[in-house]
């Protein structure tokens, strides 16, 4: 039996929460689950994240997985870097684990179609030409700061 860290969907329709929980690998998403370690509420700005360190921590140190949104999930609040701080021994003591989740802020109507039109309007370029004589006047520039040094030796 492998134990995976799973998100368990609830709540109603189109508006999810979930539990994190420790289940075995085979049973189905929201199907049976071994412990439950906390919360994830996504439909809040910022979403909202509650965890029971501490089980978390001995689920991991059993060989429990996490699942790929649930290490994401870990990774951004810092839980993640505090586990591997942890198991090399190092002091933790002034690490905290975020419990909001700031992202990226939903557009809607009008703000989405300006966000959607700058984003689709062509970066204007400057043509090839201009920036080849830069290029030419670049050597002939150091060529002119080289030569003030010697200049200054041979009035020595």
């Amino acid at each position: 039996m492998s134990a995976k860290i799973r998100l368990r969907r609830m709540g109603g329709k189109k508006r999810p929460f979930y539990r994190v929980v420790v289940a075995d690998s085979r049973a189905p998403r929201d199907g049976r689950f071994i412990e439950d370690l906390g919360y994830y509420q996504p439909i809040y700005n910022p979403a909202v994240i509650n965890l029971e360190e501490e089980k978390v921590y001995q689920w991991l140190g059993n060989g429990a997985q996490p699942t790929d949104t649930v290490n994401s999930l870990f990774r951004r609040i810092g839980l993640l870097r505090k586990w591997s701080m942890m198991k090399k021994g190092e002091d933790v003591s002034d690490i905290t684990i975020k419990t909001e989740l700031v992202g990226k802020k939903k557009l809607k109507g009008k703000a989405k179609a300006a966000a959607k039109a700058k984003a689709e309007k062509p970066v204007e370029e400057k043509p090839a030409e201009e920036e080849k004589p830069a290029e030419a006047e670049a050597p002939e520039e150091k060529a002119a700061e080289e030569k003030p040094p010697e200049e200054e030796k041979k009035e020595e």
